[in-house]
C-alpha cells in the first residue's frame, strides 16, 4: 500500500491518466471498485492515441470505512471534476462507465451536452426495484449498516476485482436516488451510446441497459457478450470489449470533429 492525500490506496487502485492527441475518454469504474477494473480499457483507448482520465472515485481503494463517509454526491463531483479538466484540453469527449460508472456517465451527459458519445457497460441505469429498496431502508433503521458487496461477479476463475467485501447502506441508497433522480434525464441525452450487456450479469440486471436503450433520446449500438459476468472489463470477452469500444471511440470522435469544423 501507499498513501494517497493521507489515506492507504490499495496496490492496484491508484488512478490512471495518458496524455493523447485532441479526442479524449473518460474511463469510470463500478460501486465499491476501483481503476484496477478499468486500467486495462483505458490503457487501450490510451494505445489507440486517445487522452485518457481514470479516476478513483472517493472512497473507493481504500477500506469500506473510507467509503462509507462518502455518496453520490461526491462521487459525482470528482467525476465532472476529471471530465472538467479532460475537457480543457481536448475536442472531443467519450465518457465509459461500468456499472455505478456508467450512472455516472448518464449524470454527465445530461449535464454537458457537448459529450460527445457515451460507452455503457452493464450499467446500473433504471431505478432500484422499490421492494429492494424498501428491505434496505428497513435494515438500514434496525442499525444494519454494511451488506455484501456487489464486486467480483466474473466467470473467469484466475481473473479477480479489486473491490470491498462490503457496501455501506447509506452509500448504496445514495445511489438509488441518484438513480430516481436520474430517469427523467434520459429522454434529453442526444450523442450517441454503445450500450454493453452481460448476458448473465448477478450484479446489475440486463434490463437496466434495455431500459436506458429504449428511453435515452441518442442513438444506440449494442454488444452483446455471452461468455461474462457482470465486470466484463476484466472477464472472458475483455478483449473483444475493449477493441469494440476503441472502434466507437475513434467513429464517434471522428463524426463529432467533422461535424464542428
Amino acid at each position: 500500500m501507499h498513501t494517497d492525500h493521507g489515506l492507504e490506496v490499495l496496490d492496484g487502485a491508484e488512478p490512471f491518466s495518458a496524455d493523447g492527441g485532441a479526442h479524449g475518454a473518460l474511463v469510470l469504474h463500478g460501486l465499491t471498485g476501483s481503476p484496477q477494473s478499468m486500467r486495462g480499457l483505458a490503457r487501450s483507448l490510451a494505445e489507440a492515441g486517445f487522452s485518457v482520465e481514470l479516476p478513483r472515485l472517493p472512497g473507493h481503494g481504500t477500506s469500506v470505512d473510507d467509503m462509507a463517509t462518502t455518496s453520490f454526491a461526491d462521487w459525482s463531483a470528482a467525476a465532472d471534476h476529471a471530465y472538467s479538466q479532460l475537457a480543457t484540453r481536448c475536442t472531443e469527449v467519450v465518457v465509459i462507465g461500468l456499472s455505478m460508472g456508467a450512472t455516472l456517465a448518464a449524470w454527465l451527459a445530461a449535464r454537458h451536452p457537448e459529450i460527445a458519445a457515451l460507452v455503457m457497460i452493464n450499467g446500473a441505469l433504471a431505478s432500484a426495484d422499490p421492494a429492494v429498496r424498501a428491505g434496505l431502508e428497513g435494515a438500514l433503521a434496525q442499525g444494519q449498516t454494511r451488506i455484501p458487496g456487489p464486486g467480483n461477479d466474473i466467470a473467469d476463475p484466475n481473473e479477480t476485482e479489486l473491490a470491498y467485501p462490503e457496501v455501506p447502506l447509506r452509500s448504496l441508497l445514495s445511489l438509488f436516488d441518484a438513480l430516481d433522480e436520474l430517469q427523467a434525464c434520459l429522454p434529453a441525452i442526444h450523442c450517441p451510446s454503445l450500450v454493453i450487456v452481460s448476458e448473465q450479469d448477478h450484479v446489475v440486471p440486463p434490463e437496466s441497459s434495455a431500459h436506458f436503450a429504449a428511453v435515452v433520446g441518442g442513438p444506440v449500438e449494442r454488444m452483446v457478450l455471452s461468455r461474462s459476468y457482470h465486470v466484463a472489463t476484466l472477464d472472458d470477452d475483455h478483449a473483444e470489449l475493449e477493441a469494440r469500444v476503441v472502434d466507437f471511440a475513434t467513429r464517434v470522435t471522428a463524426r463529432s470533429a467533422e461535424a464542428s469544423e
